[in-house]
């Protein structure tokens, strides 16, 4: 009877740590934003408000004045309250999971955070890919964050107005898959198939004549990298 009560008591035990877990993760996906957070939360809420006429703004992941203003119209024309901040009912109106109440921290962006960023564009860029070609993009961006010709964090580089065709149609906010960030991790880690690619591209797709005249490295899968 008694190991009996003692292995129910481990199960409880087990169901209470996974739904600890579980609003942690929550929170790290849907934390409450407001003017002065940023990260790709807010680059999210931006895109959306984007994609539904509400926001003409820089989709830079930054809560200023003008995603603000674009949240206040948004919660008055979907009936909400009308506080210019992301909360758990603005979430769900956007169409995301509900949110919990947690804060994001204001212009930090965790290492974790940059790799699921990461794999979000991994996702959006290479899906059909093979798993290196996925590495490989994801190599593309942690160049140019090392290269002087572009931004010096991944929220800067995949953000940058015109960048990557995923951020402008919102694939980059399609379902991950564990496999994108498994890419991730590994081009974090250093593993560069493109040997210091700084631009990629599908050739069977219309693309600007200038970027055949960067210098082509190899090509992995369907797509061409060069610097």
């Amino acid at each position: 009877m008694r190991s009996r009560q003692a292995g129910l008591g481990v199960a409880a035990v087990m169901v209470f740590l996974l739904l600890l877990a579980l609003g942690s993760w929550a929170r790290a996906q849907n934390p409450v934003l407001y003017w002065g957070t940023s990260g790709w939360q807010v680059s999210r809420v931006q895109q959306r408000l984007a994609s539904w006429g509400y926001y003409d703004g820089p989709i830079d992941g930054v809560f200023g004045n003008e995603t603000a203003r674009a949240v206040r119209s948004f919660q008055w024309r979907n009936g909400l309250v009308v506080d210019g901040i992301v909360g758990p009912k603005t979430w769900a109106a956007l169409g995301f999971p509900s949110a919990p109440a947690a804060p994001v921290s204001r212009g930090y962006v965790s290492d974790r955070d940059a790799v699921i960023l990461l794999a979000r564009l991994i996702t959006g860029e290479a899906a059909d890919e093979p798993f290196e070609g996925k590495v490989a993009v994801g190599a593309v961006v942690l160049n140019r964050v090392r290269s002087a010709s572009f931004p010096h964090t991944v929220a800067g580089v995949i953000f940058q107005p015109g960048a990557f065709e995923s951020v402008s149609n919102g694939q980059i906010w399609r379902d991950l898959t564990t496999e994108a960030i498994r890419a991730a991790e590994l081009a974090f880690s250093g593993w560069d198939p493109t040997g210091g690619a700084l631009f990629f591209w599908n050739p069977a797709k219309p693309v600007s004549p200038w970027i055949w005249t960067r210098r082509i490295l190899t090509q992995i899968g369907r797509h061409i990298f060069a610097v």
